[in-house]
């Protein structure tokens, strides 16, 4: 099996959601990945545990979902929307991410669009992420759908000294 940041993304995108295994296996690629690309630490890889671990104990399937992509069965990438706790018109968008092989083949622009269209289609009126400066091109995504910086927060929780952000658009 090749290592998921070196596939080609050549042939079919098949997004799905979310089925026993993944949760887990997100949580590894957020760690490996962040680990290697931004130095973050096992602090990191333990929040991302936690939000998969709350999503599948608090799981709405009206108003909550996970999508997979993959391509032949392997990973390429994925992304959450949640309830946001005390909020009940707004969602959250999580775990977004896009294997290093498959940015800029447009993956991530289908994936928040994904997030997006449901949180309509379900009622929801805002959608807010969170994410660091050190992201540049989610960022760019971000900005291009319209979301808009809210709050920023210099932090050093995982590792690296970075600038924490709050995003929220307005459906």
């Amino acid at each position: 099996m090749e290592e998921p940041s070196k596939v080609s993304i050549s042939g079919a995108i098949k997004i799905r959601g979310h089925r026993a295994g993944d949760m887990g296996y997100i949580t590894y690629r957020h760690a490996a990945i962040y680990s290697k690309e931004f130095g973050y630490n096992e602090h990191f890889e333990a929040l991302v545990g936690r939000i998969t671990s709350d999503f599948l104990c608090n799981y709405d399937p009206v108003m909550e979902r996970c999508w997979i992509a993959e391509r032949d069965g392997e990973f390429l990438g994925c992304i959450m929307l949640v309830k946001e706790p005390g909020a009940p018109r707004k969602a959250r968008l999580r775990c977004f991410l896009v294997e290093e092989g498959a940015r800029g083949s447009g993956l991530g622009t289908s994936l928040i669009k994904l997030c997006i269209n449901m949180a309509k289609e379900v009622g929801y009126e805002h959608v807010v992420l969170s994410t660091s400066n050190l992201l540049g091109s989610a960022r760019r995504l971000y900005t291009r759908f319209g979301f808009q910086l809210k709050v920023t927060r210099e932090h050093q929780d995982w590792g690296e000294k970075q600038v924490g952000e709050t995003w929220e658009i307005r459906l």
